[in-house]
C-alpha cells in the first residue's frame, strides 16, 4: 500500500498488537509511530509503555518506520495533535489509527482510493471509517458535517493545517450562531455545541482532547467529511482503563465491522445527508435532555423548510435577545 499509516500508541500492549496485526496485512510502505510517555502518577505505565514500543520493533514487512516517542506524558490532547502535525511535516496525506481501533481490511483501500480522488478538492477535509448508521444506498459513502474521528480516519496536510489548538477563530464566530444552526438544524443542539466549543476554547492551554478543536476547524472552513455506508472500524478501547471512553455500554463500543465493496460507487453530488447528520447531532445531547417526540420531529422539518436567510435572521435576533436578557 502506497499511503502512509500513522499509529498512535501508549500503554496497551494487547490492543496495540491487534491493531498492528491489521496494519501488517495492508503492508504500508511507510509507518509513522506516535508514542506518549508514562504518566508520573502511574508507576505501571513505565513497563507498559516499554512493552508497547517493543511490539513496534517486530514490524517485519518491507516498510520505513518513523518514530516520534515522547519520554514525558503529553496527554490525550497534545500527543495525538502534535504527533499528527509531525506526520504532515513528511507527507501530504495519511491514514491515522489509534491503538484501540481495529480496522476492517477494506478500510485501508477505502481511505487510499478516496485520498487520491479528493486530494485536490478542498471541500473535503477528512475520510472517516466509522458509522453508527449503516444504511442501504447505491453509493459507498455519504458526505457529512460531522467530523468525529473515533480513532480511525484519513486526511491531508492541506486540511490538517487548519487544526488550531487555541481555537483563535472562536471569539469571532461564537456570537452569531446562524452558521451553527445551518449545520445542526436545531437551536437546542446549537446551544449544546456552543457550550462544548466555549469550554474547548477556555481550556485550550491544557485540554485533554483534540477532536473538538478539529471539528471546529472543519466547520469554520465549511468542510465536508466522508462517512462510509458500512462501519469499517471497531473501537475496542472502552473500559475502566480508558481515559474518556469508560462505559462499555456506549453505543460506539466494539461495533462490528463489515467489508466495503469495490469498485467504490461514488455519489454524483457533494451534498451532505442532513437527516442522518441531525440524528447524529441529536445523539450527542444527553439522554435526560433528549426529546424524541413528534413535536421535535415536526419542528426540525419546519425549520428546514424556512429559507436560510430567514433562519439566519431569526438566529441573530434570538442571540441578541439572549445577550440583552443576561444579567
Amino acid at each position: 500500500m502506497h499511503t502512509p499509516v500513522a499509529l498512535i500508541i501508549f500503554n496497551r500492549p494487547e490492543k496495540t498488537e491487534r491493531v498492528l496485526a491489521e496494519i501488517a496485512k495492508a503492508k504500508p510502505r511507510k509507518l509513522f509511530v506516535i508514542a506518549d510517555g508514562p504518566r508520573p502518577n502511574c508507576p505501571n505505565d513505565i513497563a507498559q509503555c516499554s512493552a508497547v514500543r517493543k511490539i513496534i520493533e517486530r514490524v517485519d514487512w518491507g516498510c520505513e518506520v518513523l518514530k516520534n516517542y515522547s519520554e514525558v506524558n503529553l496527554g490525550c490532547g497534545r500527543r495525538p495533535a502534535t504527533g499528527t502535525s509531525w506526520v504532515f511535516e513528511y507527507v501530504e496525506e495519511a491514514i491515522i489509527l489509534e491503538d484501540d481501533i481495529v480496522p476492517h481490511p477494506t478500510f485501508f483501500r477505502f481511505c487510499e482510493e478516496l485520498l487520491e480522488k479528493y486530494r485536490n478538492d478542498w471541500r473535503v477535509m477528512m475520510i472517516g471509517g466509522f458509522t453508527m448508521h449503516p444504511h442501504c444506498s447505491p453509493y459507498s459513502y455519504r458526505f457529512s458535517r460531522i467530523f468525529g474521528c473515533v480513532g480511525g480516519w484519513a486526511t491531508w496536510r492541506r486540511a490538517w493545517q487548519y487544526w488550531d489548538g487555541q481555537m483563535t477563530l472562536w471569539p469571532t464566530l461564537r456570537d452569531d450562531t446562524s452558521w451553527m444552526l445551518d449545520i445542526m438544524g436545531e437551536s437546542r443542539v446549537v446551544e449544546h455545541w456552543r457550550k462544548i466549543l466555549e469550554r474547548a476554547y477556555t481550556e485550550s492551554s491544557h485540554a485533554d482532547y483534540w477532536d473538538y478543536q478539529w471539528m471546529f476547524a472543519c466547520w469554520a472552513q465549511s468542510g465536508l467529511a466522508i462517512v462510509p455506508t458500512v462501519n469499517l472500524i471497531s473501537n475496542i478501547g472502552f473500559g475502566a482503563d480508558a481515559t474518556h471512553t469508560k462505559s462499555v455500554s456506549d453505543g460506539r463500543a466494539n461495533l462490528p465491522t463489515a467489508a466495503m465493496r469495490f469498485p467504490l460507487q461514488h455519489p454524483p453530488y457533494m451534498i451532505r445527508n442532513r437527516d442522518v447528520d441531525y440524528i447524529c447531532f441529536q445523539g450527542e445531547i444527553p439522554a435526560y435532555q433528549r426529546q424524541q417526540s413528534l413535536y421535535w420531529q415536526l419542528r426540525r422539518r419546519v425549520a428546514a423548510a424556512i429559507p436560510r436567510v430567514l433562519r439566519q435572521r431569526i438566529s441573530s435576533l434570538l442571540t441578541v435577545a439572549r445577550r440583552r436578557s443576561s444579567p
